[in-house]
């Protein structure tokens, strides 16, 4: 009797391991954006397609946060805008003195918009408008934030010149509707679920950018790109707005194993139809945008998974 127990103690313990799942938190945003639902579908890929690892997302304060997240350890994975994922790893802007060179790409998701929202009876038409009214400029520590601030700075507006406020996409949406504020700041892939409910209750304008306010963003910042939000996406708005676009960079430590990297990025790939299930986004989330669109080098094994496919890997996405 006592031998057949230290058999099936032992058994016990060998099997162990084959049903012990390694956790993975995936960061992402606040719900009321683009980055939740799309870390949600990522951790599903996760959780159907590789063995051994079981993956959530997290709800977050976005882009600068998690790289922080990402630095010391209290997240695998995050989603994050490429300038501030750029910023991060060559230790500028928000991370001057603070530079985080583990962070490596594993790839690029979508392209956010940066969308100002009014009310349409507001009176406010243009960025210049904004000039003495109360403006949302996202969450704190936000990758909203770092970009309202950019466009503003780079178009002649202080926060000396608008009473700012920091808040969240859902807040922001809560406060424009109650007409605690004026206008707000997005920058987020359209449609957005926040934005898509404002508009259901309130007629909206989406505030287009002039040729030169475009031009003068991105001479600030290169990493902008001109684009423009279709028409339609939103009730009420069915003209095409000029807009700045920013790419949203899926990112990783540089500690995490090849071998890790390589599944999640063959995973994400083989089953993006997965992914653009969950948010027509990731209809954008293909090998050439990573490619063309990722600020800063790639992880080995990312970088394994895109030579195995055939991809070019330009010399700037080498670590």
């Amino acid at each position: 009797m006592k031998h057949t127990s230290l058999i099936a103690a032992a058994f016990a313990l060998s099997a162990a391991p084959a049903f012990a799942q390694t956790q993975l938190s995936i960061a992402t945003g606040g719900t009321g954006g683009v980055y939740y639902p799309m870390g949600g579908g990522l951790a599903e890929i996760i959780n159907n397609h590789i063995e051994g690892y079981s993956a959530t997302a997290e709800v977050t304060g976005a882009s600068v946060e998690n790289m922080g997240l990402i630095a010391t350890g209290d997240a695998d994975l995050a989603i994050a805008l490429a300038d501030t994922v750029q910023q991060a790893h060559s230790g500028t802007g928000r991370f001057e003195g603070q530079q985080l060179e583990m962070v490596r790409g594993v790839a690029s998701l979508y392209a956010n918009m940066v969308q100002i929202v009014t009310l349409a009876d507001s009176g406010i038409t243009s960025l210049a408008d904004l000039r003495g009214h109360r403006v949302s400029i996202g969450a704190p520590g936000s990758g909203t934030e770092v970009n309202a601030s950019a466009i503003l700075e780079a178009n002649g507006i202080s926060y000396d010149d608008i009473d700012e406020q920091r808040l969240n996409f859902n807040e922001t949406a809560d406060a424009l509707s109650n007409g605690d504020i004026d206008a707000g700041f997005w920058s987020v892939g359209a449609p957005t679920s926040s934005i898509l409910n404002l508009a259901t209750t309130q007629s909206i304008r989406i505030i287009p950018l002039s040729a030169e306010e475009i031009a003068a963003a991105r001479a600030q910042d290169p990493i902008f790109a001109a684009t423009t939000l279709p028409g339609g996406v939103y009730t009420g708005v069915d003209e095409p707005i000029a807009v700045l676009g920013v790419p949203n960079v899926l990112v990783a430590s540089s500690e995490m194993s090849d071998d890790l990297a390589y599944a999640i990025i063959s995973a994400l790939f083989t089953n993006i139809a997965e992914l653009q299930a969950v948010h027509p986004a990731a209809n954008q989330t293909t090998v050439e945008f990573t490619l063309s669109a990722t600020p800063i080098p790639l992880h080995p094994g990312a970088i394994r998974y895109y030579e195995e496919i055939g991809a070019e890997i330009p010399d700037h996405l080498r670590p």
